[in-house]
């Protein structure tokens, strides 16, 4: 099976003409259209808010768009918050979602009116001491274990540093409520890039439970769920993608089963979602430089693991196009592999590709989130330019390459590299 590129040859070739593999582009059409089907997904819900994951891609062009039909933002450090200030996020609008906080974060996040997602119960008087209290808190919550659905083991989060045990945050609520916080939000991430449509209700039954029980034994109110990410895309073509009006349906009969009858039907709920919001909408574009012939047969590229670090990171799969050969037969075994002394420096191993050619353009799908966010230097490589493909086909530079007067701008305090 193949994935469809959202560019052409003809459009690359173009593109060419003005900037240089290797580059990352995104489909704005794609990526908008996708935004706003997760609103109407969850329209049933009054309060339902998308805080994209900045993490994801943190390129304030496109997170400009997306605050255009609606979305927050979820940051979780001091520089995702500095993007969320410049393109003028406040209050509600951001969700910081943080752990092992370093100082000052939490102040910075005040300062902007920002929702405080608490890791872990001892970074309560942490946040009093740089924040105070505010009025609206969130916990992060992690029931251990392992998290099953219908087909099997979805992930671990016992083994996951992230978020309070049961007994932990049922005691935070009653500390944070006592000291004077009017408003609660809880926060669950239990499995990570899930393509069932189970996930998702799955997930709010667990926590819809665990709130009904903190209203009974805290007395809190709780103005939001925050249902964070996990919901992912299909990174190999015979999968079947994730149906979002479906998953929303299944959250809202949950709502109705757990929540409703609870007396809780003013709760808002809230996603995280980055890797939905944007993998499938980026493509990391590269072109065949050099080919080896010894044990195994190689295609090397300009691009490499400092462009998209996951396939080196964790063997992940991404589906890769050869321009222009979309029709011909994938007989030849090849191993896509970029220039870093390492490995691990590949892009597909065995994979079977049609005959490349040098110069060939490769599209290396789904890298919008977790793609250049995820880059890197090693071997003084550079990260490559950010392109978007407009609604209009035209194609606008939203960040430039790095030149080498980048990587040596921290020496800027000394002449050692002048």
């Amino acid at each position: 099976m193949e994935k469809k590129p959202f560019v052409t040859l003809e459009q690359l070739k173009e593109i060419e003409k003005t900037y240089p593999t290797p580059y990352h582009i995104y489909d704005e059409k794609g990526f908008m259209e996708n935004a706003r089907k997760v609103n109407e997904a969850f329209s049933w819900n009054k309060g339902f808010r998308e805080y994209f994951a900045v993490k994801a891609e943190p390129n304030p062009f496109i997170i400009k768009k997306l605050k255009e039909v609606g979305c927050g933002v979820d940051c979780s450090s001091y520089t995702e918050l500095m993007i969320a200030d410049k393109l003028g996020f406040r209050d509600d609008e951001i969700m910081f979602s943080s752990n092992e906080t370093p100082e000052g974060e939490f102040g910075y996040c005040a300062k902007l009116g920002g929702i405080i997602n608490l890791d872990d119960i001892t970074m309560i008087d942490f946040m009093e001491k740089e924040a105070g209290i505010p009025e609206t808190v969130s916990c992060r919550y992690n029931p251990g274990g392992v998290f099953e659905a219908c087909n099997g083991i979805m992930d671990n989060p016992g083994d996951a540093k992230y978020g309070m045990t049961h007994e932990q945050i049922i005691e935070a609520y009653k500390i944070l409520k006592e000291k004077g916080v009017k408003n609660f939000g809880i926060h669950a991430f239990l499995a990570s890039n899930t393509v069932t449509n189970e996930y998702y209700p799955r997930l709010a039954k667990t926590i819809f439970e665990l709130a009904v029980e903190l209203k009974e034994k805290t007395g809190a109110h709780i103005k939001f769920i925050n249902l964070s990410g996990g919901v992912g895309i299909p990174y190999r073509p015979d999968q079947e993608p994730n149906d979002i009006m479906v998953i929303g349906e299944g959250v809202r009969k949950v709502y109705e089963e757990v929540l409703t009858p609870a007396g809780m039907d003013d709760v808002a709920i809230y996603t995280e979602m980055g890797r939905f919001m944007m993998g499938p909408y980026g493509a990391l574009v590269t072109k065949a430089v050099h080919e080896k012939h010894i044990y195994k047969e190689y295609i090397g590229v300009d691009a490499c693991a400092a462009n998209l670090m996951r396939p080196a990171m964790y063997g992940a799969y991404h589906h890769i196009t050869v321009m222009g050969k979309e029709n011909e037969p994938c007989d030849h075994t090849y191993d896509i592999v970029g220039s870093l002394c390492e490995n691990n420096d590949k892009f597909a191993v065995d994979r079977k590709l049609p005959k490349i050619d040098m110069g060939d353009f490769l599209v290396i799908h789904d890298s919008g989130a977790h793609g250049f966010s995820m880059g890197y230097n090693y071997n003084g490589r550079l990260r490559s330019a950010e392109l978007l493909l407009q609604e209009d086909g035209s194609v606008k530079l939203i960040r430039r390459a790095e030149t080498p007067k980048d990587y040596f701008a921290t020496f800027d305090f000394c002449d050692i590299m002048k």
